[in-house]
């Protein structure tokens, strides 16, 4: 009590008068990146709780624990510096079919290595759509971009997801600038030179959003930025199937049994097999290099630094781990289905063969019986000493 005297001191006035509270706090030895912009200098009225202290991020994605790394230019705006924008990535389906979605998409659209170019949608967008069920978008509003989704990506999605996976950046344009990820910030300005001329876009459009010197700078960080957000999709799917099956050792522990039904373990096996097979399909995604950048080494950079900010391979490895746990309970189900048919199949087996032998006993068995014990006998005049009957 009187540690709380000497740390609060309180002087209450009445009625209209304000309440004054002074209050001793301890700096803390570390704050991190993300909680510094939520510590802010308060005044003797004003109360702060531990709770403004730490301040939840807006996101959890890897990129906003280096948030703070952006401050710098996002807090001091350049006459060649751009207005902040942002790039918004969505992944609604496990692919797009690619016959309908060249002919769904508008007809200025072209192909640049693995995806589709949009060089315009809306006010003052870009989109790149990829095959892998995501696209991502350039200086456009989430209300644009899910008219686009809506609009145009729906006919031709495989495998719709119930909820979009998002991942939203920002960038700015400052031509005295190199071309860098910064942050959760990325700036365009300076590229060097094609290695090889034929890396480039076959043509030009005539009214692109934005300048095509640093397309594929945008092509690549879209890419990374791509394959973060199908493998979210992943890790989702993933999470909700050992959700699903969280229960099953604690199960087997108490009871000796899966506490499944048939039928239920039979879906458990579907599922998993459904989210290897997805992963197998999307395998080129998250472990090879893509062949554009074996001969364009400053893509190659734009490429894996976007890829490292986002811990790609990290999470990769992570998702890896969690489904060799899985594979053990898939072999474990797959045990449990099969001593349970061998089970079922022993009784089946049993209770035929006791019916066979009831069977015979019925339809054989009086023959058997004289087999054992030998025929009846027959009464004979006489034998006995008894008189023959009268004729």
């Amino acid at each position: 009590m009187n540690v709380f005297r000497s740390t609060l001191r309180s002087s209450i006035r009445y009625r209209n008068e304000p309440i004054k509270l002074t209050t001793t706090l301890r700096p803390p030895t570390s704050i991190s990146p993300l909680n510094t912009t939520s510590f802010r200098p308060f005044s003797d009225d004003r109360i702060v709780t531990s709770d403004t202290l730490k301040q939840k991020p807006k996101a959890s994605t890897p990129l906003r624990r280096t948030a703070s790394a952006s401050l710098p230019i996002r807090s001091n705006p350049t006459p060649t510096r751009s207005p902040i924008q942002p790039v918004l990535t969505f992944a609604t389906a496990e692919r797009y079919l690619p016959t309908r979605l060249r002919a769904h998409l508008p007809p200025y659209s072209q192909k640049l290595h693995d995806a589709w170019w949009v060089p315009r949608w809306g006010e003052c967008g870009e989109l790149f759509v990829f095959p892998n069920g995501s696209f991502v978008c350039w200086g456009m509003t989430e209300e644009e971009a899910q008219l686009f989704a809506k609009k145009i990506l729906a006919p031709c999605e495989i495998g719709s997801l119930q909820e979009a996976e998002t991942e939203t950046l920002d960038f700015v344009t400052d031509p005295n600038e190199k071309t860098r990820i910064q942050g959760d910030l990325i700036i365009l300005g300076r590229v060097a030179p094609l290695q090889d001329p034929e890396s480039a876009p076959a043509v030009h459009p005539p009214d692109p959003a934005l300048d095509n010197t640093t397309l594929l700078a945008r092509y690549a960080f879209s890419q990374a930025l791509s394959r973060s957000t199908t493998l979210a999709v992943l890790e989702e799917s993933l999470e909700d199937y050992l959700s699903s099956v969280a229960q099953l050792p604690h199960a087997l522990e108490k009871t000796g049994k899966p506490g499944l039904s048939r039928e239920a373990l039979t879906k458990k096996l579907g599922a998993l097999l459904k989210f290897r097979q997805g992963l197998n399909l999307n395998r080129e995604n998250f472990s090879d290099t893509p062949d554009l950048y074996w001969a364009e080494p400053e893509l190659e950079g734009f490429f894996k630094s976007m890829s490292g900010a986002l811990e790609v391979k990290s999470r990769t490895n992570a998702v890896n781990e969690k489904i060799t746990y899985a594979t053990e309970v898939q072999s474990i189900l797959r045990q449990l289905l099969t001593e349970s048919t061998a089970h079922r199949m022993e009784l089946v087996i049993i209770a035929l063969i006791a019916v066979e032998v009831i069977i015979a006993l019925i339809r054989d068995g009086p023959e058997l019986w004289h087999m054992v014990v030998g025929p009846p006998q027959k009464n004979h005049p006489g034998t006995d000493g008894s008189p023959s009957p009268a004729v």
